[in-house]
Formats: structure tokens, C-alpha cells, sequence
């Protein structure tokens, strides 16, 4: 193979690799991750709170839409009058959902690790409208 194929053909693995780690994986959620879903008296209290949660860090974003998120989230089970674990979940989050960690549940945990800080294009806001709208792909 001349030198000139060999880099062309590179080139076009290259580019193909790169198209493939722009798609993002159908939505999942794990519930509250680490931390428990509810209280004694109701196990599944704040469960909601942590699947919107997990919803806006599939998707990922910019660093002010993750603090968003995560006020979100402890606002959420606040008003379950859950005041304390809000508080407890806000600071859980912020420091073990970061996207520089390799992890199940990190911001952005949709698209292909690593992604960092990084406000969506317009065709990956097309990709996750797609996934929504086909339940095949939201587990």
C-alpha cells in the first residue's frame, strides 16, 4: 500500500471514530446512584427528583447547567420536606457527578467518555429529541 492510501485510509478511520463518539447512548437512569431513593416510611420518596436529575446529566452541558441540575435536585427534595437530604444530595452530587470522572453516573454520562464541560450543538439537541421521542430508546 503507497504512503498516499495508507493516509487517506487513516484519515478515514479517523473520521469515522469521531462521527461514532458524537451519539449519544438511549437514556437510562439508575434511580439516586449511590444514595437511597427515599426514607424508611416511603422508598421511593425523592425517586422522581433523582430520575430528572439523571435526565439532565445524560444529556450533559455546560458547567452552569450542571449547578443548575443539581439545585434542581436538592430544591426537588426539599419540597418533599426532606430539607437535610437535599442539602446532603446537592454536595454528593457536585463532587462525585463531575464529568472528569470515569463513571456510570457523571455529567454528560451519555456521550462517550471523555466530554467535559461542553453546551450542546444543535444536531446533538436534534439526537436526544429523537431518543425521546422513541420509548425503544429511553430505559
Amino acid at each position: 500500500m503507497s504512503m498516499k492510501k495508507f493516509a487517506i485510509t487513516f484519515i478515514g478511520i479517523l473520521c469515522s471514530v469521531s462521527v461514532l463518539a458524537d451519539e449519544i447512548k438511549p437514556f437510562t437512569s439508575d434511580g439516586c446512584s449511590a444514595f437511597p431513593d427515599g426514607n424508611f416510611e416511603n422508598k421511593e420518596l425523592w425517586l422522581n427528583c433523582c430520575i430528572a436529575h439523571d435526565f439532565a446529566y445524560w444529556q450533559g452541558g455546560t458547567y452552569s447547567e450542571r449547578r443548575k441540575a443539581d439545585e434542581e435536585l436538592n430544591q426537588c427534595v426539599s419540597k418533599l420536606g426532606e430539607g437535610t437530604t437535599g442539602t446532603l444530595m446537592y454536595f454528593g452530587v457536585r463532587v462525585g457527578g463531575s464529568p472528569y470522572w470515569p463513571t456510570s453516573f457523571r455529567w454528560g454520562y451519555g456521550w462517550p467518555y471523555p466530554r467535559g464541560y461542553k453546551a450542546l450543538t444543535v444536531e446533538e439537541k436534534q439526537q436526544i429529541k429523537q431518543i425521546l421521542k422513541n420509548p425503544m430508546l429511553v430505559k
